[in-house]
């Protein structure tokens, strides 16, 4: 790992919580992920499933965090199956963690090898009665493949089918919703990675500079700075290309005159910053562009103000929905007929704004969270308005990162990072 591993204190204070949701004589099993093929012997880079992360600090495939909180024997209550490392394995593969790693990251104090899980895992099940699977109930899940939770899934069914069966994910969506301290200071380190790419990218933009050329910027800037890379696939889209919500191509080369919309941000040690701004190519904005992007400015500002304990998420984009309006009236984007004609179902600013403002953010960048409850403090939002005008040939989207707080307005995580008109071409323009 590059990042300073997380305090163990963390990852105890997790599993107390959510051993405390658990319902009595119950196991809660959780998988770490596959490492998935490509083809031949070529494989993707490994990504470590959120979940035990949260859980135990774990970043290594192979791995299962088992919780029994009522188990009879004390050191059985927390357990980690971590696979088993030797010289050989440190050749090829590189050091993996030693038992007293694991312990040493996680604070469990019973570490056992990968192949003694099943052993462990019936002589267990004799006590427990209900057996928590981490299925996957994201909103935005279409994942097609079979994870290795998917497997263990099956496997415990067939072997215990008189078991009764319960789902982590409520227990942590609503956990992982709410940030400790640790967490957010986390999620300020990969903002201030992801500033310090953004402000590389602005000295390079220029007519004729390629979309991928300043996708590799904010990638060099982003590893030499110890982030993990990219928290999510970034979106370099100059011109029209704005206007494609998730337009990941980068291919294009920026011409003069265009603005070029950058969604991209890094991430450290797991846990996702998400940053977008919109910059002039050649280095300063037309009249046009600047009463476009001052617009979607108000538009952020006045989102991030009214972020508080309480607020009802489908208040929250109504009210903005309402605010956006106003100013896609005084742009002419919208005229007095497109108001009067718009039904509750297809609002008339939606046809340039047509995603949602906020979401949650954490070790996902699309991070857990149920939106049908209302706002609370230590939650980490993104603020993320848009207004996409194909017709004018760009984009706007303006994004930062937030954090509302029990009193008073939310501490913007991305503050020191250039919005203002007036410093993003000062600082092009050096």
């Amino acid at each position: 790992m590059r990042y300073t591993p997380l305090s163990s204190d963390l990852f105890k204070k997790n599993r107390d919580d959510f051993s405390k949701n658990l319902k009595t004589k119950s196991i809660a099993v959780f998988n770490s992920n596959d490492i998935y093929p490509i083809s031949a012997d070529s494989t993707l880079p490994f990504q470590q499933h959120r979940d035990i992360y949260y859980l135990s600090g774990i970043d290594q495939e192979e791995s299962i965090l088992l919780l029994f909180p009522e188990a009879r024997e004390a050191s059985d209550r927390e357990i980690l199956f971590v696979k088993r490392t030797d010289e050989h394995i440190a050749i090829w593969e590189g050091e993996k963690l030693t038992k007293e790693k694991a312990s040493e990251f996680s604070g469990i104090d019973h570490i056992e090898w990968l192949e003694q899980f099943e052993t462990v895992f019936f002589r267990l099940m004799k006590e427990a009665e209900i057996i928590y699977f981490n299925t996957n109930i994201h909103g935005r899940s279409t994942s097609e493949v079979q994870t290795r939770e998917d497997r263990f899934i099956e496997w415990c069914k067939a072997k215990f089918p008189a078991h009764q069966v319960a789902s982590s994910a409520p227990i942590l969506h609503r956990l992982r919703a709410i940030k400790s301290q640790e967490e957010i200071d986390t999620i300020k380190k990969a903002c201030d990675i992801t500033e310090i790419g953004f402000r590389e990218a602005l000295k390079i933009i220029q007519p004729d500079i390629w979309e991928y050329e300043i996708e590799a910027t904010f990638a060099y800037h982003f590893l030499k700075n110890k982030g993990d890379g990219f928290a999510y696939t970034p979106i370099i889209a100059s011109g029209n290309n704005a206007n494609v919500l998730h337009y990941i191509q980068n291919k294009k080369q920026c011409k003069a005159g265009e603005v070029i919309l950058m969604d991209v941000a890094s991430a450290y040690a797991n846990y996702a910053s998400d940053l977008t701004r919109v910059v002039p190519v050649s280095g300063v904005f037309s009249k046009r562009q600047k009463e476009v992007y001052n617009a979607l400015l108000r538009v952020k500002n006045y989102a991030t103000s009214i972020l508080t304990p309480g607020l009802e998420w489908k208040a929250y984009n109504k009210e903005i929905g309402s605010f956006i309006t106003k100013e896609l009236l005084e742009l002419n984007l919208l005229d007095k007929a497109d108001i009067q004609n718009e039904t509750k179902e297809r609002p008339a600013y939606r046809n340039y704004f047509m995603h949602g403002t906020s979401h949650f953010l954490g070790l996902d960048t699309h991070d857990y969270g149920f939106q049908e409850d209302p706002m609370q403090a230590n939650m980490v939002l993104t603020v993320e308005p848009g207004i996409y005008i194909p017709k004018e040939q760009m984009g706007f989207r303006l994004e930062d990162n937030v954090v509302i707080q029990k009193k008073g307005a939310p501490i913007n995580l991305m503050e020191s990072i250039p919005i203002e008109i007036e410093e993003i071409e000062m600082l092009m323009n050096k």
